[in-house]
């Protein structure tokens, strides 16, 4: 078993609808208009109340399907809590809305709350001047850049509810009662700074630090444009790897619920060891992250898939550069390019 991944749900619940996957667990999935074109929620039973793990995205269909699951598999009991794994909108999209609606405590981390309050907050008609530089540096497609440059970019209150102050903070170590067992919160990072993940005897809640047959994105922003996700993720995969056993039962943010922890630690640190080996190959000339696509992915990216596949090659670009193994200058069109050192 340990050298296998295993998938004892390999139905996935319909929508509205959930799958008891341990006791006192459910399992719920919640549409996204993307090509991951969904996310798993758990509902864990309290007895007289339930606590929530994660939320979907904010939006009319979210809100029907919600109350849908409340009155059905949640038979009608409260949401006293809601904990939030990290900031990014497609988990943290409702927790606004079960605050303010439903009374429910928020529990998540303080950047994860830090994060997603001030994205909430900030609502843009177009692209700050931050991100146009930041889409220049990274070799952006002209033709994309122009049309992103003067159209109303993705705001993060698209698709988030208004958060109310207040919440519960977690961090590293501390423990959670919950459906019946008691969880320790450890800390992922690098697809999410201060991403929670919870362990109880048997399972575990991963989130999109511990995903089954994907890699998370890994993404430099404009809001920290020097950042290593790269080195927080691998640095988190080998401290979480010490707690992986073979039996375990990980319940993911994304994808189907899977047994055989320890190899796919092993495989989601070895997937990006042997991303950056290839990109450094690649790198025999000067090229920008645009022109990286190919020895990351494996594959041209176009369409919907563009900004993220963009994010990520900047950040394994930067990676090397700031590791010491490629050097980084800025080209006269604005456009960072990296080479190997040595080429």
């Amino acid at each position: 078993m340990s050298e296998t991944l295993r998938y004892p749900f390999p139905d996935i619940p319909a929508e509205g609808e959930a799958i008891e996957v341990a006791e006192g667990i459910l399992w719920m999935r919640l549409p996204l208009p993307m090509k991951l074109d969904h996310v798993n929620i758990y509902a864990l039973d309290d007895g007289d109340a339930w606590t929530i793990v994660d939320t979907g995205f904010h939006s009319k269909r979210g809100v029907a399907i919600w109350e849908k699951l409340l009155v059905g598999p949640l038979k009608g009991k409260p949401v006293r809590r809601v904990i939030v794994t990290h900031h990014h909108p497609d988990h943290i999209g409702m927790a606004g809305w079960f605050q303010s609606e439903h009374g429910s405590e928020l529990v998540t981390t303080r950047t994860a709350w830090l994060m997603a309050r001030m994205l909430v907050l900030d609502e843009q008609d177009r692209p700050t001047a931050e991100s146009l530089q930041f889409w220049k540096r990274a070799g952006m497609e002209p033709a994309i850049f122009a049309q992103r440059a003067a159209e109303r970019p993705f705001n993060f209150a698209d698709c988030v509810a208004p958060m109310p102050l207040g919440y519960r903070r977690v961090r590293e170590g501390d423990m959670l009662s919950a459906g019946g067992r008691d969880w320790t919160v450890r800390m992922g990072n690098g697809h999410a700074p201060e991403h929670a993940t919870l362990w109880a005897d048997g399972v575990v809640l991963g989130g999109d630090q511990l995903l089954p047959s994907i890699s998370p994105n890994l993404g430099v922003y404009p809001t920290e444009p020097e950042a290593d996700p790269v080195s927080d993720w691998l640095e988190a995969c080998e401290r979480l790897g010490a707690y992986a056993m073979p039996e375990q039962l990980v319940l993911p943010g994304h994808k189907l619920p899977f047994t055989g922890l320890p190899l796919r630690m092993r495989q989601l640190i070895d997937n990006h060891h042997g991303a950056l080996e290839r990109l450094l190959q690649h790198l025999d000339t000067p090229k920008t992250a645009h022109e990286c696509f190919l020895p990351l992915f494996k594959r041209e990216i176009r369409g919907g898939e563009y900004g993220l596949a963009l994010v990520e090659s900047v950040a394994h670009c930067a990676h090397l550069y700031l590791a010491g193994q490629a050097t980084r200058s800025l080209r006269e069109d604005g456009a960072y390019v990296y080479q190997r050192k040595g080429a």
